[in-house]
């Protein structure tokens, strides 16, 4: 009996398919109806490398930023609840976020899927999300990698990456040093969960029945902010900002201060919202709780007291910021005062 030759197909990888997934991006960059300056002209996907000018942007000193994430374990409720085509919407969002807190405008986006087994419907999904993501950002997607890795991942699991690149005028860059005695840290609302704390959800959902009222929370996108702040930016409103991601509020607002200064938190203030109201309830402590998850803020700004009300005109009213807090100098880094309101 004649063997039959070893193939890398046989091996669990598809060329064939992979090019197909390739040409499908292609066609949807191409039909893009964003109108993004700098874009290189030429078919940009597929070629080894992304080209993205940015001779055009009039930017004075410009300065690049670059920020790269992944969504974490949010993916193995996307493939437990075969909904596919958001996922994409929170790469790109817990990249851009990153980089707008330091005023900076998402110029282009690049992916990493890694599977088992690549499977185009699936995939496509993703990409949607992605493409989405990228449109609400004003970014354009120039290009990824799509690996398929059996051995690595089992077949129906998958793992996402993102990387990102924005533009600063050097004068313009969200800085800590620019906060003051006296500054307003405003809270802006978050969408639900966002992409953090994933695995203490999952940890719960394994023993706990969501509520029919709370489903559509698990797999809510993250909120895209871009659009927002960078106006705000755009017209010196804000002194310094924080996205509320890995180590919840407290954490992240103590990045964004310097040293010499105090953060002073009501938490009595905070505008908790339901599902994080479910989630504590079993049994998750308030400081598990406050370094895990947003708890309902998604982005926060620190800014001048005699700029909140034209701040506040900016936003629409689901995510229109609130104050929680303010910039004092004394011994301590930080006053927590009251408790947050479960």
């Amino acid at each position: 009996m004649k063997k039959s030759k070893n193939s890398y197909k046989k091996s669990g990888v598809d060329i064939l398919l992979a090019n197909k997934l390739v040409n499908h991006i292609s066609k949807i960059s191409k039909k893009d109806d964003q109108k993004t300056k700098g874009a290189s002209k030429k078919d940009i996907i597929g070629g080894f490398g992304s080209l993205f000018d940015i001779s055009n942007l009039k930017i004075k000193d410009p300065v690049i930023v670059s920020c790269t994430d992944g969504v974490g374990t949010k993916i193995e409720l996307a493939n437990k609840f075969k909904k596919f085509d958001t996922i994409g919407i929170d790469l790109v969002a817990m990249c851009v976020n990153d980089l707008i807190v330091q005023g900076a405008k998402p110029l282009f986006f690049l992916d990493y899927i890694a599977v088992g087994k690549l499977n185009l419907i699936k995939t496509k999904k993703i990409l949607k999300g992605i493409f989405k993501g990228c449109k609400i950002s004003n970014c354009k997607l120039i290009g990824g990698e799509t690996a398929e890795m059996p051995g690595v991942y089992s077949k129906d699991k998958f793992d996402l990456a993102g990387f990102s690149v924005g533009i600063v005028s050097k004068r313009k860059i969200l800085d800590k040093s620019n906060v003051k005695k006296g500054d307003i840290v405003l809270a802006i609302p978050s969408n639900g969960i966002h992409s953090n704390g994933y695995s203490l959800v999952r940890s719960i959902l394994k023993k706990n029945k969501l509520p029919n009222n709370l489903q559509k929370e698990i797999l809510k996108p993250t909120k895209i902010y871009t659009k927002e702040i960078l106006k705000l930016a755009d017209k010196n409103l804000i002194h310094s900002a924080a996205h509320i991601t890995g180590g919840g509020l407290i954490e992240n607002l103590l990045r964004s201060i310097p040293k010499s200064l105090t953060l002073n938190i009501d938490l009595s203030k905070i505008k908790i919202t339901k599902i994080f109201k479910w989630l504590k309830s079993k049994n998750i402590s308030n400081h598990e709780m406050i370094q895990t998850f947003n708890c309902g803020i998604g982005f926060c700004i620190i800014v001048s007291k005699k700029n909140v009300q034209k701040i506040y005109k900016n936003f629409p009213k689901k995510f229109k910021p609130y104050e929680i807090g303010y910039i004092s100098k004394s011994e301590s880094k930080i006053n927590l005062s009251k408790s947050l309101q479960w």
